[in-house]
């Protein structure tokens, strides 16, 4: 019998403030909040305790349009929202630049599904803590892989 090689994977969903951790290795699931420089130093505790790290970035800038305007919202309104999405898109080619500075195998991932509920998280993965969108978001995009 051929022992597959257990697989140790993060998955990150960019945000400016703080960005959604989700880690998994086989039934083992870990979720988090991190800011830019603690994601710096989990990377550099993940690279030295699981050989093979693979990390998943959520990457919108990968999206042909993101457009992302409220028809019945003043222009400022929409401004400001053109302002954050920029700011995440920026913050996820930085998380990507940090990988290639650690060495740390990576995926650049295209967002294509929607947000999922907690009930619906819960329901799929057994796991019964706390959990925010970003955080769903980042288990979602290492669901099944």
């Amino acid at each position: 019998m051929i022992k597959q090689k257990e697989k140790f994977i993060v998955g990150i969903d960019p945000d400016v403030d703080k960005s959604g951790v989700a880690f998994l290795s086989g039934n083992q699931l870990q979720l988090d909040n991190l800011t830019f420089f603690q994601l710096f130093d989990y990377f550099n505790e993940m690279k030295k305790k699981y050989p093979g790290l693979e990390v998943y970035v959520e990457c919108g800038f990968l999206n042909k349009s993101n457009w992302h305007k409220k028809s019945d919202r003043s222009a400022a309104f929409n401004s400001k929202i053109g302002e954050h999405t920029g700011a995440n898109f920026e913050t996820a080619k930085k998380i990507v630049e940090m990988c290639e500075y650690l060495k740390i195998t990576h995926y650049k991932i295209k967002p294509t599904k929607s947000k999922i509920s907690n009930d619906y998280f819960k329901a799929i993965t057994g796991y019964t803590g706390k959990t925010n969108q970003e955080q769903r978001d980042a288990f979602m995009l290492i669901f099944g892989r």
